[in-house]
Protein backbone atom coordinates (compact mmCIF):
# COMPACT_ATOMS: atom_id res chain seq x y z
CA UNK A 1 0.00 0.00 0.00
CA UNK A 2 2.86 2.25 0.70
CA UNK A 3 4.34 1.54 -2.47
CA UNK A 4 0.98 2.47 -4.34
CA UNK A 5 0.95 5.31 -2.50
CA UNK A 6 3.86 6.49 -3.51
CA UNK A 7 3.98 5.78 -6.72
CA UNK A 8 0.30 8.10 -7.19
CA UNK A 9 2.06 10.80 -5.65
CA UNK A 10 5.21 10.69 -7.45
CA UNK A 11 2.89 10.67 -10.54
CA UNK A 12 0.98 13.46 -9.29
CA UNK A 13 3.59 16.00 -8.85
CA UNK A 14 5.91 14.66 -11.85
CA UNK A 15 2.37 15.52 -14.35
CA UNK A 16 2.32 18.88 -12.66
CA UNK A 17 5.53 19.91 -13.52
CA UNK A 18 5.12 18.12 -16.94
CA UNK A 19 2.29 20.54 -17.29
CA UNK A 20 4.51 23.75 -15.64
CA UNK A 21 6.69 23.01 -18.92
CA UNK A 22 3.81 24.06 -21.23
CA UNK A 23 2.55 27.17 -19.61
CA UNK A 24 0.48 28.94 -22.37
CA UNK A 25 -1.38 25.56 -23.80
CA UNK A 26 -1.94 24.63 -20.13
CA UNK A 27 -2.96 28.17 -19.22
CA UNK A 28 -5.82 28.40 -22.39
CA UNK A 29 -7.35 25.12 -21.57
CA UNK A 30 -7.59 25.89 -17.76
CA UNK A 31 -8.91 29.49 -18.71
CA UNK A 32 -11.61 27.91 -20.59
CA UNK A 33 -12.74 25.09 -18.01
CA UNK A 34 -12.89 28.31 -15.51
CA UNK A 35 -15.21 29.99 -17.73
CA UNK A 36 -17.30 27.36 -18.25
CA UNK A 37 -17.44 26.65 -14.74
CA UNK A 38 -18.27 29.95 -13.79
CA UNK A 39 -20.78 30.98 -15.69
CA UNK A 40 -23.50 28.05 -14.53
CA UNK A 41 -21.34 28.85 -10.56
CA UNK A 42 -22.84 32.55 -10.89
CA UNK A 43 -26.14 31.94 -12.16
CA UNK A 44 -26.41 29.35 -9.28
CA UNK A 45 -25.26 32.30 -6.90
CA UNK A 46 -28.06 34.49 -7.86
CA UNK A 47 -30.94 31.98 -7.85
CA UNK A 48 -29.82 31.08 -4.29
CA UNK A 49 -29.93 34.88 -3.53
CA UNK A 50 -33.44 35.67 -5.25
CA UNK A 51 -34.31 32.30 -3.06
CA UNK A 52 -33.73 34.23 0.14
CA UNK A 53 -35.23 36.98 -1.41
CA UNK A 54 -38.68 35.27 -1.89
CA UNK A 55 -38.38 33.34 1.40
CA UNK A 56 -38.32 36.66 3.59
CA UNK A 57 -41.43 37.84 1.30
CA UNK A 58 -43.47 34.73 2.20
CA UNK A 59 -42.97 35.13 5.93
CA UNK A 60 -43.72 38.83 5.82
CA UNK A 61 -46.78 38.34 4.04
CA UNK A 62 -49.86 39.81 5.59
CA UNK A 63 -53.91 39.74 6.31
CA UNK A 64 -55.33 42.78 5.72
CA UNK A 65 -58.96 42.95 7.63
CA UNK A 66 -61.31 45.50 7.42
CA UNK A 67 -64.33 45.75 9.90
CA UNK A 68 -67.32 46.96 8.78
CA UNK A 69 -68.14 50.30 9.89
CA UNK A 70 -70.77 49.73 12.84
CA UNK A 71 -67.83 48.24 14.59
CA UNK A 72 -66.27 50.55 17.42
CA UNK A 73 -62.94 50.33 18.79
CA UNK A 74 -64.12 48.48 21.60
CA UNK A 75 -65.78 45.97 19.37
CA UNK A 76 -62.73 45.69 17.39
CA UNK A 77 -60.45 45.33 20.23
CA UNK A 78 -62.44 42.09 21.71
CA UNK A 79 -62.27 40.76 18.04
CA UNK A 80 -58.41 41.44 18.40
CA UNK A 81 -58.89 38.92 21.49
CA UNK A 82 -60.11 36.54 20.11
CA UNK A 83 -58.08 36.44 17.18
CA UNK A 84 -54.82 36.10 19.31
CA UNK A 85 -55.98 33.00 20.49
CA UNK A 86 -55.48 30.74 17.22
CA UNK A 87 -52.54 29.17 17.34
CA UNK A 88 -52.06 29.50 13.26
CA UNK A 89 -51.69 33.34 13.42
CA UNK A 90 -48.17 34.42 14.95
CA UNK A 91 -49.32 38.37 16.05
CA UNK A 92 -52.64 40.68 14.98
CA UNK A 93 -51.91 44.49 15.20
CA UNK A 94 -55.04 47.08 15.65
CA UNK A 95 -54.88 50.01 13.35
CA UNK A 96 -57.62 52.45 14.45
CA UNK A 97 -59.57 54.19 12.81
CA UNK A 98 -58.81 57.65 13.82
CA UNK A 99 -55.34 56.72 13.47
CA UNK A 100 -55.85 55.45 10.12
CA UNK A 101 -57.50 58.83 9.48
CA UNK A 102 -54.89 61.13 10.87
CA UNK A 103 -52.22 59.32 8.97
CA UNK A 104 -54.19 59.38 5.75
CA UNK A 105 -54.69 63.23 5.96
CA UNK A 106 -51.28 63.66 7.08
CA UNK A 107 -49.34 62.20 4.25
CA UNK A 108 -52.09 61.74 1.37
CA UNK A 109 -52.33 65.78 0.66
CA UNK A 110 -55.92 65.70 1.07
CA UNK A 111 -55.82 67.56 4.40
CA UNK A 112 -58.48 69.94 3.33
CA UNK A 113 -60.99 67.29 1.57
CA UNK A 114 -60.89 65.13 4.56
CA UNK A 115 -61.63 67.92 6.85
CA UNK A 116 -64.49 68.46 5.42
CA UNK A 117 -66.23 64.99 5.78
CA UNK A 118 -68.83 64.84 8.70
CA UNK A 119 -67.23 61.58 9.55
CA UNK A 120 -64.59 59.26 9.50
CA UNK A 121 -65.03 56.80 6.20
CA UNK A 122 -62.36 54.58 7.45
CA UNK A 123 -63.14 51.44 9.16
CA UNK A 124 -60.89 49.69 12.11
CA UNK A 125 -58.25 47.64 11.06
CA UNK A 126 -57.01 44.63 11.79
CA UNK A 127 -53.25 43.48 10.57
CA UNK A 128 -52.41 39.59 10.76
CA UNK A 129 -49.13 38.07 10.43
CA UNK A 130 -49.63 34.20 9.69
CA UNK A 131 -47.37 31.88 11.20
CA UNK A 132 -45.19 30.04 9.37
CA UNK A 133 -47.03 26.75 9.21
CA UNK A 134 -49.63 28.79 7.59
CA UNK A 135 -47.79 30.63 5.45
CA UNK A 136 -48.39 29.08 1.97
CA UNK A 137 -51.33 29.73 -0.75
CA UNK A 138 -53.25 26.97 0.56
CA UNK A 139 -52.67 28.04 4.60
CA UNK A 140 -53.18 31.92 3.48
CA UNK A 141 -56.38 31.04 1.70
CA UNK A 142 -57.85 28.75 4.14
CA UNK A 143 -57.53 31.55 6.87
CA UNK A 144 -58.78 34.40 4.75
CA UNK A 145 -61.76 32.06 4.52
CA UNK A 146 -62.42 31.45 8.34
CA UNK A 147 -61.84 35.72 8.41
CA UNK A 148 -64.65 36.48 6.25
CA UNK A 149 -67.19 34.18 8.09
CA UNK A 150 -66.74 36.10 11.22
CA UNK A 151 -69.90 38.52 11.79
CA UNK A 152 -66.92 41.58 12.59
CA UNK A 153 -65.55 41.34 9.25
CA UNK A 154 -66.23 43.16 6.02
CA UNK A 155 -63.27 42.52 3.48
CA UNK A 156 -59.96 40.64 4.00
CA UNK A 157 -57.45 41.79 1.42
CA UNK A 158 -54.46 39.14 0.60
CA UNK A 159 -52.48 39.32 -2.70
CA UNK A 160 -50.28 35.73 -3.31
CA UNK A 161 -51.08 36.12 -6.56
CA UNK A 162 -47.50 37.97 -7.08
CA UNK A 163 -45.84 35.92 -4.95
CA UNK A 164 -46.71 32.64 -6.71
CA UNK A 165 -45.47 34.08 -10.04
CA UNK A 166 -42.00 35.07 -8.48
CA UNK A 167 -42.09 31.73 -6.95
CA UNK A 168 -42.92 29.96 -10.95
CA UNK A 169 -40.51 31.95 -12.66
CA UNK A 170 -37.50 31.14 -10.04
CA UNK A 171 -38.16 27.55 -10.00
CA UNK A 172 -38.18 27.94 -13.94
CA UNK A 173 -34.97 30.07 -14.01
CA UNK A 174 -33.53 27.21 -11.66
CA UNK A 175 -34.18 24.51 -14.10
CA UNK A 176 -32.92 26.41 -16.63
CA UNK A 177 -29.61 26.85 -14.57
CA UNK A 178 -29.00 22.78 -14.19
CA UNK A 179 -29.36 22.21 -17.92
CA UNK A 180 -26.98 25.21 -18.36
CA UNK A 181 -24.72 23.23 -16.12
CA UNK A 182 -25.07 19.71 -17.08
CA UNK A 183 -23.96 20.97 -21.18
CA UNK A 184 -20.92 23.12 -19.43
CA UNK A 185 -20.24 20.32 -17.75
CA UNK A 186 -20.63 17.91 -20.62
CA UNK A 187 -18.27 20.55 -22.67
CA UNK A 188 -15.73 20.48 -20.15
CA UNK A 189 -15.20 16.86 -20.35
CA UNK A 190 -15.45 17.33 -24.11
CA UNK A 191 -12.18 19.72 -23.54
CA UNK A 192 -10.41 18.09 -21.74
CA UNK A 193 -10.76 14.94 -23.61
CA UNK A 194 -9.62 16.61 -26.53
CA UNK A 195 -6.76 18.09 -24.87
CA UNK A 196 -5.65 14.69 -24.01
CA UNK A 197 -6.02 13.52 -26.69
CA UNK A 198 -3.94 15.62 -28.30
CA UNK A 199 -1.26 14.26 -25.80
CA UNK A 200 -1.76 11.09 -26.16
CA UNK A 201 -0.90 11.67 -30.24
CA UNK A 202 2.17 13.99 -28.90
CA UNK A 203 3.64 11.12 -26.72
CA UNK A 204 2.25 8.22 -28.86
CA UNK A 205 6.68 6.23 -29.37
CA UNK A 206 6.76 6.75 -25.71
CA UNK A 207 3.76 5.21 -24.97
CA UNK A 208 4.84 2.42 -27.41
CA UNK A 209 8.01 1.75 -25.27
CA UNK A 210 6.12 1.68 -22.46
CA UNK A 211 4.11 -0.82 -23.57
CA UNK A 212 6.85 -3.21 -24.96
CA UNK A 213 8.57 -3.07 -21.62
CA UNK A 214 5.69 -4.83 -19.73
CA UNK A 215 3.33 -1.58 -18.96
CA UNK A 216 -0.48 -2.25 -18.65
CA UNK A 217 -2.62 0.36 -19.96
CA UNK A 218 -3.59 1.45 -16.71
CA UNK A 219 -0.13 2.34 -16.18
CA UNK A 220 0.02 4.62 -18.85
CA UNK A 221 -2.95 5.93 -18.32
CA UNK A 222 -2.09 7.44 -14.48
CA UNK A 223 -0.56 10.32 -15.86
CA UNK A 224 -3.21 11.77 -18.35
CA UNK A 225 -5.60 10.28 -14.88
CA UNK A 226 -3.76 13.72 -13.02
CA UNK A 227 -3.45 16.00 -15.91
CA UNK A 228 -6.94 16.09 -16.13
CA UNK A 229 -7.70 16.37 -12.48
CA UNK A 230 -5.17 19.50 -12.56
CA UNK A 231 -6.69 21.06 -15.64
CA UNK A 232 -10.68 20.46 -13.58
CA UNK A 233 -8.45 22.10 -10.22
CA UNK A 234 -7.34 24.74 -11.94
CA UNK A 235 -10.65 25.15 -13.53
CA UNK A 236 -12.25 25.29 -10.54
CA UNK A 237 -10.43 27.52 -8.58
CA UNK A 238 -10.37 30.14 -11.68
CA UNK A 239 -14.47 29.98 -11.72
CA UNK A 240 -14.32 30.34 -7.93
CA UNK A 241 -12.26 33.52 -8.36
CA UNK A 242 -14.75 34.47 -10.89
CA UNK A 243 -17.76 34.04 -8.88
CA UNK A 244 -16.01 35.83 -5.76
CA UNK A 245 -15.29 39.05 -7.70
CA UNK A 246 -18.74 39.22 -9.66
CA UNK A 247 -20.12 38.93 -5.70
CA UNK A 248 -17.55 41.87 -4.91
CA UNK A 249 -18.44 44.22 -7.43
CA UNK A 250 -22.20 43.54 -7.22
CA UNK A 251 -22.31 43.40 -3.41
CA UNK A 252 -22.32 47.71 -2.78
CA UNK A 253 -24.92 48.15 -5.77
CA UNK A 254 -27.11 45.66 -4.25
CA UNK A 255 -27.60 46.32 -0.52
CA UNK A 256 -27.14 50.25 -1.55
CA UNK A 257 -30.95 49.22 -3.73
CA UNK A 258 -31.89 47.15 -0.73
CA UNK A 259 -31.36 50.22 1.38
CA UNK A 260 -33.68 51.70 -0.46
CA UNK A 261 -36.64 49.31 0.09
CA UNK A 262 -36.07 49.34 3.45
CA UNK A 263 -34.66 46.35 3.16
CA UNK A 264 -31.47 44.54 5.25
CA UNK A 265 -30.32 42.09 2.13
CA UNK A 266 -27.01 41.52 1.12
CA UNK A 267 -25.61 39.59 -1.40
CA UNK A 268 -23.88 36.50 -0.52
CA UNK A 269 -21.34 34.77 -2.26
CA UNK A 270 -21.05 30.54 -2.67
CA UNK A 271 -18.81 30.49 0.48
CA UNK A 272 -16.47 27.71 1.80
CA UNK A 273 -19.00 24.74 1.41
CA UNK A 274 -19.80 25.92 -2.38
CA UNK A 275 -16.32 26.92 -3.33
CA UNK A 276 -14.85 23.58 -2.39
CA UNK A 277 -17.89 21.24 -4.13
CA UNK A 278 -17.11 23.80 -7.36
CA UNK A 279 -13.39 22.83 -6.99
CA UNK A 280 -14.58 19.00 -6.45
CA UNK A 281 -16.77 19.37 -9.02
CA UNK A 282 -14.09 20.70 -11.92
CA UNK A 283 -11.85 18.55 -10.48
CA UNK A 284 -13.75 14.94 -11.38
CA UNK A 285 -15.11 16.50 -14.54
CA UNK A 286 -11.29 16.70 -15.51
CA UNK A 287 -10.90 13.28 -13.91
CA UNK A 288 -13.88 12.32 -16.26
CA UNK A 289 -12.70 13.49 -19.34
CA UNK A 290 -9.45 12.50 -19.14
CA UNK A 291 -10.12 9.05 -18.54
CA UNK A 292 -12.58 8.50 -21.58
CA UNK A 293 -10.19 10.08 -23.70
CA UNK A 294 -6.98 7.77 -22.49
CA UNK A 295 -8.73 4.53 -22.12
CA UNK A 296 -10.59 4.75 -25.51
CA UNK A 297 -7.28 6.39 -27.51
CA UNK A 298 -4.21 3.85 -25.46
CA UNK A 299 -5.94 0.60 -26.66
CA UNK A 300 -5.38 1.56 -30.26
CA UNK A 301 -1.98 2.18 -29.33
CA UNK A 302 0.12 -0.99 -29.64
CA UNK A 303 4.20 -1.01 -30.00
CA UNK A 304 4.64 -2.58 -33.45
Amino acid sequence: MTAWVSRHLQTLVGTLGRLSQQPLASLLTVLVMGVALALPACLNVLVKNAQAVSGSWERALDVSVYLKTAVDTDGAERLLARIKQRTDIKSVQLIKADEALKEFREYSGFGEALSALSENPLPNTLVITPSEKTASPAGLKALSEELRKMNEVDVVQLDTGWVERYLAMLDTVRRIVMLLGMLLALGVVVIVGNTIRLDIQNRRDEIEVTKLVGGSDAFVRRPFLYCGFWYGLGGGLLAWLVVWVTVMLLAGPVQKIAGLYGSSFKLVGLGLLGGLSLLLTGAALGWLGSFVAATRHLRAIEPK
